[in-house]
């Protein structure tokens, strides 16, 4: 069958990441005997007017749309995604005949209200390699399930079966042209219990290694085959406690494969000896999911860390040299005048790093904040959360925490509140050329610095 797969995808904060998932699923199907097309709706100009086009030369038999974003996640600047989804949708019905499909993690946490909006024929919930498929080969077969139909991927690939991904060549060096960031993932999974994190429903409780040997292949394919110099890791959580990360580490050691890269990590498990390899092997940039800024927050949280770990992974890749950037949520359980304050003090203290902070916790199905928020009467079970809710917890007033947060971060350069504040900037220097995070220019290895 011929196979148009789709992103949506137009969120670009902090930077624009390659669209890794649906190059799986396009590995899947490719592998499958079909026959696959991307289209990105990032980097394409005009995009509605390109798909178009794209549809009426491709004649697509099929076209999935993958969904990464309901919206920015920021209650201070908000941005909805799904409108679009749903004009993408009405597109493709204009001008093709194809099947649509939707899926992706967005459409994922939130699939029957997504589906309502947008009339699609068919989603797909959780990984998709093996549903897509399948219900591509009923589709040959002409036995095409109920429109409106969802079905689940419940049954998880194994770490074996966890495909490469179908990096598109023509895709990929648009996205490096414009200084962006090649993807990798190395596992999948999330066993940690954090509050509000819906990646454990998403992808399972539990870590699903892929072989070393196979990420670090990919890597080389990145860098000898599409001139990729700057990659990210697209792990929940890149220093898992299981250490599969060493493994893909020491093989990249190993095998001489030294590219610009960066990560998601988590504070706690930070060595200065993982960090010397990680330095080795190209870390340039460690996003950090702080998270909370003091130990009472951070147990609200479910964090598996205190502020002290925070503290010490800071310092460790202070002295490594490593760009580090904090992310930071104010509001959530526990969260009193008093946890604000004292929050407030210890990102300050922060030496050498970026901190991003937000105000408020995006709530979402199957995670313990939505049970919070329906046992606190925040919300409703009608609610269906198409419409962004923020917990705030009732010990603060949202008013009085949007000033207080305001006044303690303008003058402080390296704190950015909100935290898509520097966005423009940052978008033009990608267009000049410059590939990576970029927010190291804040803090990164110099001593941070107060200032307008």
């Amino acid at each position: 069958m011929n196979i148009l797969l789709v992103s949506s995808n137009t969120a670009s904060s902090p930077y624009p990441v390659y669209p890794l998932g649906m190059s799986m699923i396009a590995s899947a199907a490719h592998n499958a005997g079909h026959c696959v097309n991307v289209f990105d709706f990032m980097q394409a100009g005009q995009p509605f007017n390109a798909l178009k086009h794209t549809l009426s030369v491709g004649k697509p038999d099929v076209v999935g749309i993958s969904v990464r974003n309901i919206d920015n996640v920021n209650m201070m600047h908000e941005e909805r995604y799904i409108d679009q989804v749903r004009d993408i949708v009405d597109c493709v019905r204009a001008h093709s005949a194809a099947k649509v499909v939707l899926g992706g993690p967005a459409f994922s946490i939130l699939p029957q209200a997504i589906m309502r909006i947008t009339e699609a024929d068919y989603g797909v919930v959780g990984e998709g390699e093996r549903v897509f498929v399948r219900l591509l080969k009923r589709g040959e077969r002409g036995e095409w399930p109920p429109v409106g139909k969802v079905m689940y991927g419940n049954d998880r690939l194994g770490p074996e079966a966890i495909p490469s991904a179908l990096y598109d060549e023509e895709l990929m060096a648009t996205y490096l042209e414009s200084g962006s960031i090649a993807s990798v993932q190395t596992k999948r999974g999330c066993p940690l219990h954090c509050v509000y994190c819906s990646y454990p429903a998403l992808e399972g409780p539990y870590i699903r290694a892929r072989d070393p040997e196979h990420v670090v292949q990919d890597i080389k394919d990145l860098k000898e085959s599409h001139g990729a110099n700057y990659l990210f890791f697209t792990d929940s959580v890149f220093n898992d406690d299981a250490g599969s990360f060493l493994d893909v580490l020491h093989r990249m050691k190993t095998r001489n494969v030294n590219i610009k890269w960066s990560a998601f990590f988590k504070p706690s498990g930070i060595t200065p000896q993982n960090v010397d390899l990680m330095a080795e092997t190209g870390l340039q940039a460690a996003e950090l999911g702080s998270d909370a800024a003091c130990n009472t927050t951070l147990k609200g949280q479910r964090k598996s860390f205190t502020w002290q770990d925070v503290v010490r992974a800071n310092d460790i890749f202070r002295e490594a040299d490593i760009a580090a950037a904090h992310y930071f949520m104010f509001g959530g359980p526990g969260e009193t005048k008093s946890t604000v304050l004292e929050g407030i003090e210890n990102i300050k203290a922060l030496s050498c790093s970026a901190a991003f902070v937000f105000m408020g916790i995006r709530i979402l199905p199957d995670t313990e904040l939505y049970d919070i928020a329906l046992r606190e009467k925040f919300l409703s079970e009608e609610d269906d959360l198409i419409q962004p809710a923020y917990y705030i917890s009732p010990e603060v007033d949202r008013d009085w925490l949007e000033k207080t947060l305001t006044r303690a971060f303008k003058p402080i350069r390296h704190v950015l509140f909100p935290p898509d504040i520097l966005d423009d900037k940052l978008q033009l220097l990608h267009k000049l050329g410059h590939s990576g995070s970029l927010w190291d220019l804040l803090g990164g290895g110099k001593p941070a610095q107060s200032g307008p």
